[in-house]
């Protein structure tokens, strides 16, 4: 079968198609034919070679922790009713708050059965592909976070896969959005999804500008996804009580908070393992995730898709932050 490896640390032109052996699986675990695999953020910034204390990498490797496609084959202890079903799951490798985010960029993956989650025949494979991370985490983010009808909340990366839905989902709880993005198209589509104001964080003084969106009073919750600088200027538009919730890094890394300024101003600062713990049920967020899309209450953003042996344009256009909504590879 065809694999996109990474053959050393460096920019998108490591990623080379190569051909392997298809893979086996074990005990408790599935193999899946591969429609889509989704390409992450995290997943460019490890090709670079970012993050190897944490994330134990060693090149060559395989890519992506997120696939949808169609059971093939099961291995020893999993319910042969799996065989034929379509799916959308991590990778055998992948876990959230652990693991490795390797092997999805393949016609064929090896997945555990407990991470499985069957797609409705009315979502697509690649909508499903597009929901393994974000559909959940967005969720969970939204549930944390508790927000009220006609509160205000701040989106950074709005223009981004999981920007776009937490936007949806937090103006189907009620409450305004402002969203923040970089360029016309981000925000144009912000617009669209029911964000109720939208600023270009490419300006110096968006911060102001979100803050002003509001009233002047600010918002109640920031939804941080860009992270780095970006990240530590938006908690200038909260209100002071309110809640900033960090989950993502676009800009590079997760911001540098004066934590003892927001205590002072009652801010309540919740953090990505802060939604991680073993108390989250990841499966049910997943299953209502595709659920809002089947029922047409939210809409799934996919900006580009690639084929396998153009794995390197993928990264290249998120590494370019051009990248608008999901971006994955179809197989």
């Amino acid at each position: 079968m065809r694999v996109v490896q990474a053959t050393k640390f460096g920019g998108p032109e490591v990623l080379e198609v190569r051909e392997v052996a298809d893979p086996v699986p074990g005990p408790g675990e599935v193999l899946v034919e591969v429609a889509a695999a989704d390409v992450m953020f995290l997943d460019t910034r490890l090709r670079s070679g970012w993050g190897t204390d944490y994330f134990k990498v060693e090149p060559p490797y395989v890519p992506g922790g997120a696939v949808a496609g169609v059971v093939a084959g099961v291995g020893p202890e999993v319910d042969q009713s799996w065989i034929g079903k379509r799916v959308a799951t991590q990778t055998a490798a992948s876990g959230i708050g652990g693991g490795l985010p390797i092997g999805g960029y393949a016609e064929k993956a090896l997945a555990k059965a407990e991470t499985l989650t069957e797609v409705p025949d009315a979502v697509t494979l690649t909508q499903a592909a597009a929901l393994i991370h974000d559909g959940k985490t967005a969720l969970a983010v939204l549930d944390r976070v508790a927000l009220r009808p006609g509160e205000w909340v701040l989106i950074t990366a709005a223009g981004g896969g999981l920007g776009t839905l937490l936007t949806q989902f937090a103006r189907a709880a009620g409450a305004h959005v402002v969203a923040a993005a970089r360029g016309r198209a981000k925000l144009e589509l912000a617009s669209r999804l029911g964000a109720d104001a939208v600023v270009d964080y490419s300006e110096p003084d968006w911060a102001d500008k979100a803050r002003a969106a509001t009233g002047g009073a600010g918002a109640n919750a920031v939804l941080d996804g860009a992270g780095g600088e970006l990240g530590t200027v938006a908690t200038a538009a909260l209100i002071d009580g309110g809640r900033f919730l960090g989950y993502g890094s676009a800009a590079g890394d997760f911001p540098e908070l004066d934590r003892a300024a927001l205590a002072g101003r009652d801010i309540e600062v919740i953090g990505l393992f802060d939604i991680t713990g073993p108390q989250t049920d990841w499966s049910a967020l997943s299953r209502r995730a595709h659920a809002a899309v089947a029922d047409g209450e939210v809409e799934v953003v996919i900006g580009q898709t690639f084929p396998l042996d153009r794995a390197a344009d993928a990264h290249a256009a998120i590494d370019a932050r051009a990248a608008v909504g999901r971006t994955l590879l179809t197989i």
